[in-house]
C-alpha cells in the first residue's frame, strides 16, 4: 500500500470516488504529541485536492473501534491546521477501517456512517468521512471482492488492477523480494520492541525501579521511563 497506484486501487474503490488521483503516500505515520497518545497511522494518503485518506487495518476485536477511530480523526486534523489558519483550512479527511470481523453485526460488508441532526433530514457536514470495512461479509460487491482478495494476497490473481501488481511484485519478481525481508525485519523488531515496552509497564507496577527495568531489558533509562510515562497517561 506504500505504492501510490496500489493505494489509489483500493482507495477508489473503497470511497468510490472513481476520479481519485493518489499524490502521496505515507506508511506507518507517527502523529506526535507532548501530552497525549502518539498515533501511527498504517496509511496516510493524499489526493489532487487536498483530501486526506487514513488507512487502518485492525485485527484485534477487543479495543473501542469507534473511539478509536474519533481518536486518529482528532490526531490527523491537529496534525494539519497549522497555525494562523482558520478552521475552514481543515481538509476533508476519510478515515476507512478495515477489519477482519464484522465489528457492527448486521451483515454488511461497508458502513458508512452519517451525520445528521435529530429529527431532520439535515445533513451535518465537519469534512470528516468514516467507513468501516470487513472481509468477512461478502456481499458480492466490488469492495468485498477487494476484501476476499485482501484475505489471500494470491500473486496469480491480478483481478485487482495495480494492487495486484504490487502484490505480484513483491512476491515474485526480483526487487520485490528484498522489500519484503526488509519489512518482515522491521515488523520482527517492532514487535520486539512493543513486547519489552509492555514488559517494562508490567515489572514497573510490580515495584521493580527504573534501573533495574532498563537493565534486565536490555535498553536505557530514558527509554525505560518514556514507555512508563506514556502507558501511565493511557490508563488516566
Amino acid at each position: 500500500m506504500n505504492d501510490k497506484a496500489a493505494c489509489q486501487h483500493v482507495l477508489r474503490i473503497l470511497t468510490g470516488i472513481r476520479d481519485l488521483t493518489v499524490l502521496e503516500v505515507r506508511s506507518q505515520y507517527r502523529v506526535s504529541k507532548v501530552t497525549s497518545h502518539d498515533a501511527i497511522l498504517d496509511i496516510l494518503a493524499e489526493d489532487g485536492s487536498g483530501r486526506l485518506f487514513n488507512l487502518e487495518i485492525q485485527r484485534a476485536d477487543t479495543i473501542d473501534h469507534a473511539r478509536r477511530t474519533r481518536f486518529y480523526g482528532a490526531m490527523v486534523d491537529s496534525e494539519y491546521l497549522m497555525k494562523g489558519k482558520t478552521y475552514a483550512d481543515l481538509p476533508d479527511v476519510y478515515i476507512i477501517y478495515i477489519s477482519e470481523k464484522d465489528l457492527w453485526k448486521a451483515g454488511q460488508t461497508s458502513y458508512q456512517v452519517e451525520k445528521y441532526f435529530k429529527g431532520t433530514g439535515v445533513r451535518y457536514d465537519d469534512g470528516q468521512h468514516i467507513l468501516y470495512v470487513n472481509a468477512a461479509v461478502d456481499d458480492g460487491s466490488e469492495t468485498a471482492r477487494l476484501m476476499q482478495y485482501f484475505k489471500t494476497a494470491d500473486p496469480d490473481d491480478m483481478s485487482q488492477g495495480d494492487l495486484s501488481k504490487r502484490v505480484h511484485f513483491l512476491k515474485c519478481e526480483e526487487g520485490g523480494y528484498e522489500i519484503m525481508c526488509e519489512v518482515s525485519e522491521m515488523i520482527y523488531a517492532e514487535g520486539e520492541l512493543d513486547a519489552k515496552r509492555t514488559m517494562a509497564y508490567n515489572m514497573h507496577k510490580k515495584g521493580y525501579p527504573a534501573s533495574t527495568i532498563a537493565e534486565l531489558l536490555e535498553v536505557s533509562m530514558a527509554i525505560v521511563k518514556e514507555w512508563i510515562d506514556s502507558e501511565m497517561a493511557a490508563v488516566r
